[in-house]
């Protein structure tokens, strides 16, 4: 077999390159980049579903916010206190002064008397558009008033228009409120208050497509975007009404994206659970619309009476208008201070108005002719009388928390005569700057008004600067009461007849008494002067020292002790004959408390500065009716009744017909400690018991005694007051006798000095004389004047 030789084998590239060892590496990487994107999209997916579980954790978390939030809608609405009502009828007492004050207080305007909340005057004649007001006894409508003014009383009352009523009560003014800590205050409003004119005005202006969107509206958003990328800086916001809302309600006013962010999911979040007219209605008493001092005016209820002194329910088409205006920036359109800018924002609305046509051109015509409208002064400001309601803040915390008051929307019905308080801020203003002249030493004052039958408290001042809110003297200025203790002291010997008439002798002498410790203690006149033997009405009527104290050690002082607590005194009485002159510290407020038992012949009738308090929705919730307790003999009250008119007659209080009319006729009593640290003045009348303290903070001397300081502040504001007289109604076992008032029983030739006087029955003189004649006539005469 042949052997055959293989051939030369050629050089092939072809062959080279699929036979080289490179060729499987490069096949691999081909691999590599395959497997990069699975990796890729397993990563972007892993991260997508992260992301996706964290939003909706998060939106789990806002949506527990908002729901929780939202679903009670629980607004911390203030408490309003009120002064008493006004009533209004044929008689009625009431300077024609005094009521132009308490309509303008109440927020009502000048104009024609045609429209609610205006009046017009004309002198004494008033013309009266009320507004009407929900009480707990009823709706009292609106009325349209015609009356007039004459002497300080009501003439010729008529209803022109309304219900026909005999007695009307004005609205009560507003006076003040207990405000949350965070000092937000609102009316709550419901949608079905407001007429379809305000809520569809601010939809137009505001969100016109709200019923339409979902809480977003993106293309209002690109929209803002766009201009404000254009403009450089933020000119036009793209929120709806309820991003408007969750901001507000839920977030803060930065502007960062995970705000924004935030908005626009729990504004998703409400929409998804609440109908929009539930949204639309919690907007209203949300926004935030203006400032009074440190308190924020949230929700358009309380704005319309902010600026207008109006319901919303009756505002014209040109007030609806400035109020929505305001919603795009309550400071910068604020229209008492920037009258101008807000007249033009208001127009823009009206513009809005008329081209949406909610309203006709004629119409926004004469809207845009409209003044602003807005009263002078912000209605609802801040507390108009402190030491009043400080007075009112610590009766209610007998019965509610404080965290009640601030946020429960309660409404508080005081006893505060809006007329008695002004006369006593200007009394006491007046008064004192007089008094000071041109001495360095600062006076302060402190002075308490009520009711003689009621205890009522119509009007507290708390120092000569009423609107300060800091230490309130008429409560908390605690201060030795000097005279003003001596009718207890002669009224515990008077309630022992057998020992004690008014024209039973005492001592007017010098004495001393010394102590366990060694001390002596020398009783004075503060005339230092002595007078033998006086009849007890002259030394209570000329305040005399050394027979008070002589009556006081014979009762026992813990007899005076026990009087004074029974009229009210709950703290404590020092046990020291000093005691018997008034050493025993006192509040304003606590004297016309044990005065108003004197009052009222023998009662203890506690203060009162409530009359009844309400839920939002006016349902009662405390009444605080009167009470009263019979602490004293009324017979024996009547015979210091006698003795304090004639102090106002003859003695330390005569000075106030200086400034009295004689026709009125009062009783009271002076009060000095010290040098003068401490003068006092409480007397009453047939309607009205005050009490007035001057003195100085530092506790330092003065000047003045009881009839130099005290009681001209108390003269000078009783002038000014429209009252009846004090005629005390003679109590059963009291009879009135002829006798020589300063020798005590009456004979023939003592007829010339003979006065009625008042005796408990049984220790009456022995010996009956009647001075008949003109002399009886002339003695009844001033026995009349002085019972008038």
């Amino acid at each position: 077999m042949a052997c055959r030789t293989p051939g030369p084998i050629r050089y092939n590239p072809a062959m080279k390159k699929s036979a080289s060892p490179r060729k499987s590496p490069k096949k691999n990487n081909r691999k590599g980049k395959g497997a990069r994107k699975p990796w890729f999209w397993r990563l972007f997916f892993r991260v997508f579903f992260i992301g996706v579980v964290l939003l909706a954790g998060w939106m789990v978390y806002l949506d527990a916010v908002v729901t929780s939030r939202f679903e009670g809608r629980r607004f911390e609405v203030p408490s309003r206190v009120y002064a008493r009502p006004l009533e209004l009828y044929d008689g009625a007492s009431v300077s024609s002064g005094a009521l132009q004050r308490e309509l303008e207080l109440s927020g009502y305007r000048v104009g024609d008397g045609s429209r609610a909340g205006t009046y017009r005057r004309n002198g004494g004649h008033f013309t009266i558009s009320t507004r009407g007001f929900r009480f707990t006894d009823g709706l009292e409508p609106r009325r349209r008033l015609s009356l007039t003014i004459y002497s300080d009383q009501v003439r010729d009352f008529r209803v022109l228009s309304g219900d026909s009523s005999p007695i009307v009560r004005l609205e009560p003014a507003q006076i003040g409120g207990i405000y949350p800590a965070h000092n937000e205050d609102r009316v709550l409003v419901q949608l079905a208050d407001l007429p379809d004119l305000f809520t569809d005005t601010l939809l137009a202006v505001e969100d016109r497509n709200f019923h339409d969107h979902f809480g977003i509206a993106p293309l209002s958003i690109a929209r803002a975007m766009l201009a404000n990328i254009r403009a450089g800086q933020i000119v036009q916001g793209g929120s709806t009404l309820t991003q408007q809302l969750v901001k507000n309600f839920f977030l803060t006013r930065e502007q960062t994206l995970l705000r924004k962010g935030n908005e626009a999911l729990m504004s998703l979040l409400l929409e998804l659970h609440y109908e929009k007219n539930d949204i639309l209605e919690t907007y209203l008493n949300e926004v935030y619309v203006g400032q009074a001092g440190t308190r924020a005016i949230h929700g358009f209820g309380l704005a319309s009476q902010f600026y207008f002194g109006e319901s919303i329910r009756d505002i014209e088409p040109h007030q609806v208008a400035l109020l929505v205006g305001l919603v795009k920036g309550p400071s910068y359109y604020n229209p008492r201070r920037h009258p101008e800018r807000a007249l033009s924002r208001r127009n823009l609305v009206i513009d809005v108005m008329a081209e949406t046509g909610l309203i006709g051109e004629e119409q926004a015509a004469r809207a845009r002719a409209q003044p602003l409208g807005v009263t002078d002064r912000a209605s609802y400001s801040e507390n108009r009388y402190p030491a009043y309601i400080d007075l009112v803040r610590r009766h209610l915390a007998r019965d509610y928390k404080q965290e009640d008051l601030q946020s429960e929307g309660l409404r508080i019905f005081t006893t505060l005569n809006p007329a008695i308080q002004y006369a006593a801020e200007f009394s006491v203003g007046d008064m004192l700057s007089r008094m000071e002249g041109g001495s360095d030493a600062t006076l302060e004052s402190a002075m308490v008004v009520t009711s003689r039958d009621s205890g009522e408290v119509l009007a507290l001042v708390g120092g000569r600067d009423p609107k300060y809110a800091g230490f309130n003297r008429a409560v908390d200025a605690s201060r030795p009461i000097g005279s003003l203790v001596k009718p207890f002291v002669y009224l515990t010997a008077l309630q022992q007849p057998d020992r004690y008439t008014l024209i039973t002798p005492v001592e007017d002498k010098g004495f001393s008494l010394v102590f366990d410790d060694g001390r002596r203690w020398e009783p004075k006149n503060y005339d230092k002067e002595e007078r033998g033997e006086v009849p007890l009405h002259k030394a209570l009527s000329h305040s005399y020292n050394l027979p008070t104290v002589r009556v006081g050690l014979d009762v026992g002082i813990d007899a005076v002790k026990s009087t004074l607590q029974g009229f009210g005194v709950t703290g404590g009485i020092s046990e020291y004959p000093s005691m018997l002159l008034g050493s025993v510290p006192m509040t304003p407020v606590t004297v016309a408390q044990i005065y108003q038992g004197l009052a009222t012949s023998g009662f203890n009738t506690p203060l009162r500065a409530i009359r009844q308090v309400t839920d939002a929705q006016g349902e009662a919730l405390s009444r605080y009716s009167l009470k009263v307790d019979q602490v004293a003999d009324p017979a024996a009250v009547h015979l210091v009744q006698y003795v304090m008119q004639e102090t106002m007659q003859e003695g330390t209080g005569r000075s106030a017909y200086r400034t009295v009319s004689r026709d009125l006729s009062l009783a009271g009593k002076t009060g000095t400690t010290d040098d003068g640290r401490d003068s006092w003045f409480a007397g009453f009348s047939g309607d009205l018991l005050a009490v007035t303290w001057v003195g100085r903070d530092d506790n330092g001397p003065t000047s003045l005694t009881g009839a130099t300081g005290a009681l001209p502040v108390w003269s000078r504001f009783m002038a000014q007051v429209p009252q009846h007289g004090f005629s005390p109604v003679v109590p059963d076992g009291v009879e009135y006798h002829w006798v020589d008032p300063a020798k005590g029983a009456l004979t023939a030739e003592h007829c010339e000095n003979a006065r009625l006087m008042p005796f408990i029955t049984g220790s009456e003189p022995d010996v009956e004389v009647s001075c008949g004649g003109k002399l009886e006539r002339q003695i009844r005469g001033w026995f009349e004047g002085l019972f008038q």
